[in-house]
């Protein structure tokens, strides 16, 4: 008699038929922890957010106007990576993938558009209200996340929880308070908000650290990473394209798209040439490596952005001098190797010649500024050196 086929494993993201599921936390080693399409969703509509941000920032660098310029990327990149982390590390402790869940997270990502609908606003006329709006949404999403949570543990970890919760919900009333502000009080408002966001997660986890995975995370970080440069070698195509359309000057272009590739392939070859996991074993590592990633998304997109300005520089329609605009991509590009090699590449490489590559590559990347108009190119080739001597360095060592 013939033996009955086996049932189907079910997928691993295949949504329980039960409507609502136990907020467990997950197994902090479990295996094949992997990112899941939900998550790749939510990070390819955030990113959407970065792009607005980016295209916001390269007009004003463009037109000379610096400081409104960096101000409003500086505000904007912070609510959108803060709410972005956020959920980035509550979803690698707690994730049940269930109905509630999902379309819980989908708020969130309702919240992030209405956020990168106000970015324009943001930089014209510093009108926040929008840009507030959309931010509170999603961190409004994110306490119903740690409510279900507390509902589901017991003892410190549901202090935890409601920790989260509270802080969360406290700033955004805060948040709300700043719209009822003057305008010139705002300049002194916000940057203690900023503190009191950054103080919850370090404040609720003070006695116990919450589930999260460390290869999980690290994978996270890294797609977001990616998909950041994704961004920024779209905004560099567009405006390639767009001066060859209108001007014709293929010559003057091609300097820039080549520095350009090449420093976009170096910044994605840099950031994963070591595996990073390993070195987040609690939350003293973690903790500072998560926040230092503000640093690394943020020069990875403002990449791009000066990508657009050296291009609008090449074919004389910038208002800003050569250096001016060569600087838009050497300083971000100097502060993402530099900010690499100390979340990463210090951890796991040995020798002071190993160590010494990517800060000595920064240092030669802000020097080619004073090129001027060959600036991105000498800067892209200072990128990929940096890469081949890696290489050079890294095999000699596995084979001594």
């Amino acid at each position: 008699m013939a033996s009955e086929p086996a049932a189907e494993a079910p997928h691993p993201h295949h949504v329980d038929p039960r409507p609502v599921r136990r907020m467990a936390p997950r197994d902090r080693a479990e295996p094949h922890r992997v990112s899941t399409p939900l998550e790749l969703f939510f990070d390819l509509c955030f990113v959407v957010a970065v792009g607005q941000a980016g295209r916001e920032l390269a007009h004003s660098l463009a037109a000379g106007h610096y400081g409104e310029g960096l101000r409003g990327f500086v505000l904007a990149f912070f609510a959108i990576w803060w709410a972005w982390m956020n959920f980035t590390w509550f979803a690698s402790a707690y994730d049940v993938d269930d109905v509630p869940y999902r379309i819980t997270t989908l708020v969130q990502i309702a919240g992030a558009l209405i956020l990168a609908a106000g970015v324009p606003r943001l930089f014209a006329t510093q009108d926040l209200v929008l840009a507030i709006t959309g931010y509170v949404v999603m961190r409004l999403a994110m306490v119903t996340q740690w409510l279900r949570a507390a509902a589901s543990e017991r003892g410190e970890a549901r202090r935890v929880a409601l920790r989260y919760a509270v802080g969360i919900a406290v700033c955004q009333v805060g948040w709300v308070v700043v719209l009822l502000l003057p305008d010139g009080a705002r300049p002194y408002v916000i940057p203690v908000g900023v503190l009191c966001e950054v103080a919850v997660p370090v404040v609720a986890e003070l006695r116990m650290q919450t589930a999260w995975h460390p290869h999980h995370i690290a994978e996270r970080y890294g797609l977001f990473t990616l998909i950041v440069l994704g961004e920024t070698v779209a905004a560099a195509t567009v405006a390639v394209q767009s001066a060859v359309d209108e001007h014709e000057e293929v010559g003057r272009l091609v300097p820039v798209a080549v520095g350009g590739l090449l420093i976009c392939f170096a910044a994605w070859w840099i950031y994963f040439a070591r595996p990073v996991h390993a070195h987040l074993r609690s939350n003293r590592q973690a903790f500072a490596w998560g926040y230092g990633h503000y640093v690394v998304f943020g020069a990875a997109a403002a990449i791009g952005t000066g990508l657009e300005v050296a291009v609008e520089s090449a074919v004389h329609k910038a208002g800003i001098s050569e250096r001016a605009a060569a600087a838009t991509v050497t300083v971000p590009t100097a502060v993402y190797l530099l900010t690499v090699w100390f979340l990463h590449s210090r951890h796991t490489k040995t020798g002071v010649l190993a160590q010494s590559i990517a800060p000595a590559g920064a240092v030669l990347v802000l020097a080619c500024t004073a090129l001027g108009g060959s600036a991105v190119l000498a800067a892209g080739l200072v990128c990929a050196l940096m890469v081949t001597a890696g290489l050079v360095v890294h095999s000699r060592e596995a084979a001594a």
